[in-house]
């Protein structure tokens, strides 16, 4: 016999128009600009008025400083610095992207005795080289390449580790400092073999075991190690790579104005969105049914989306003037001044979900006049002390941290453990391996890589 059951239960449901309002809500400028423009395309009801034509930057810079009229001196030195019009839009602030390096080792042959076929391999090996300046390319099949025999590849390849700057097409951190050391006609036999055999030690900072090995005084050993720190191990880092070149376009901007702060939305980011007046008077005259019935499908969907755009600014600054509130001395007195927040907090104070104030964040920066900063920088949970909870960030141990260290016997410096040994009597409780993790993350070297010898 079938025996009948009935259950009750709730499910939620997300619709269709629910989830592209929560998407649209956690998108970054750069990204809602493209959301709209693909819009635009499946979408004919849609126009969209670039705001970034509205106004030219200087005008838009000019109208800013005269809103900002009756701001401190500090305010108005912060909107008025050098402007170029052509180079930088109103947001970004970018400067020049500058020479590369493959122009700039290119530039230095102008006008040299190499055959087109010898400069065109040279223009190859520059265009090789990494964002260190390195060359990591075969010379074999670089030679394969051009149809030359390797050992005039080889030759070549001296021709560029001979321009500025010392160091470049280099095939490894050894050959990168031999370089230098040839340039500036250094010719110590300790430094040369420490480079050539040692570099692995001298990178753990072991110069005892480095001057073991050579049965020299560690002291000249560490004389070498000085003038090897000298060197530049990196000779391409100074040029600009586009290939990997990111400019972050904040979303909002936060103004300082006497004793309180203005937030402005970043709206010039993208374009303005707008329901074409020909398809709403299309709805109001005598066409087909079928025809109303797609259009009015279509301007729907593009009221709905302007009304998520709006709900989402709205979230932003409320957001955005919420973070300013609970971190108000971060924006008075600038980085190390952080407290604990939580997303709870921001949530509770808008009463929203903790979800909605996780997406009004993702992927969003923030320009104030300490830097730009992601808006989720501002969040860090609280360090348990003693027997309370109180105000004390990561941020606050790293400082911390810096200070223990800063002050150590060079000579004898403290292990990840003893400096959580002083932590803990200052009254911060951290494990050793948070102690590492924190160090790590400040680029601090442990005790053996901050070891001083004589």
């Amino acid at each position: 016999m079938m025996e009948l059951k009935m259950d009750v239960s709730q499910n939620l449901a997300l619709s269709q128009k629910m989830i592209q309002s929560t998407e649209i809500l956690q998108m970054g400028s750069v990204e809602l600009e493209n959301y709209m423009k693909e819009l635009a395309v499946e979408n004919p009801v849609v126009d969209l008025e670039d705001t970034k034509e509205v106004a030219s930057p200087v005008d838009e810079l000019l109208r800013k400083l005269e809103w900002l009229d009756s701001s401190d001196e500090s305010n108005r030195v912060y909107y008025s610095q050098d402007y170029d019009e052509d180079t930088r839009d109103q947001w970004n602030f970018s400067a020049d992207e500058g020479e590369d390096l493959a122009d700039y080792l290119m530039s230095q042959l102008i006008g040299s005795r190499y055959s087109d076929a010898q400069m065109k391999v040279l223009n190859y090996m520059a265009l090789c080289l990494d964002s260190k300046g390195y060359f990591t390319e075969s010379l074999e099949e670089t030679a394969d390449r051009f149809h030359m025999d390797t050992e005039k590849v080889r030759e070549l390849l001296g021709v560029l580790q001979s321009l500025e700057p010392a160091g470049v097409g280099a095939r490894d951190l050894r050959e990168c400092l031999l370089l230098q050391l040839d340039r500036q006609e250094i010719e110590d036999i300790t430094v040369r073999t420490v480079v050539s055999d040692y570099l692995e030690l001298l990178g753990k900072n072991q110069l005892h075991v480095i001057a073991r090995k050579m049965k020299v005084p560690t002291e000249e050993v560490a004389l070498a190690a000085k003038v090897i720190k000298g060197l530049n191990p990196k000779p391409g880092s100074g040029f600009s790579s586009r290939e990997h070149l990111k400019y972050i376009t904040p979303d909002v901007v936060v103004v300082r104005l006497g004793g309180y702060y203005e937030i402005l939305l970043n709206e010039s980011m993208y374009p303005k969105l707008s329901v074409n007046s020909y398809y709403l008077n299309l709805l109001k005259s005598d066409t087909s049914a079928e025809t109303k019935n797609y259009v009015h499908e279509k301007v729907s969907q593009a009221q709905w989306i302007m009304n998520c755009i709006s709900q989402r600014n709205r979230t932003l600054l409320n957001v955005t003037k919420a973070i300013i509130d609970v971190q108000s001395a971060f924006f008075a007195k600038g980085p190390g001044n952080l407290r604990p927040m939580k997303l709870a907090d921001i949530a509770d104070r808008l009463s929203v979900h903790e979800s909605t104030v996780s997406r009004a964040v993702r992927d969003k920066y923030m320009q104030c006049s300490w830097g730009v900063y992601p808006l989720n920088y501002f969040f860090s949970k609280g360090i348990a002390t003693g027997t309370a909870f109180v105000s004390v960030t990561p941020e606050d141990v790293k400082r911390a941290i810096h200070a223990i260290i800063d002050r150590e016997n060079k000579k004898k410096p403290l292990s990840d453990r003893l400096i959580a040994a002083q932590l803990d009597a200052m009254d911060i409780h951290i494990s050793r391996r948070t102690v590492a993790k924190y160090r790590e993350e400040e680029g601090l070297k442990d005790a053996s890589g901050r070891k001083l010898f004589d």
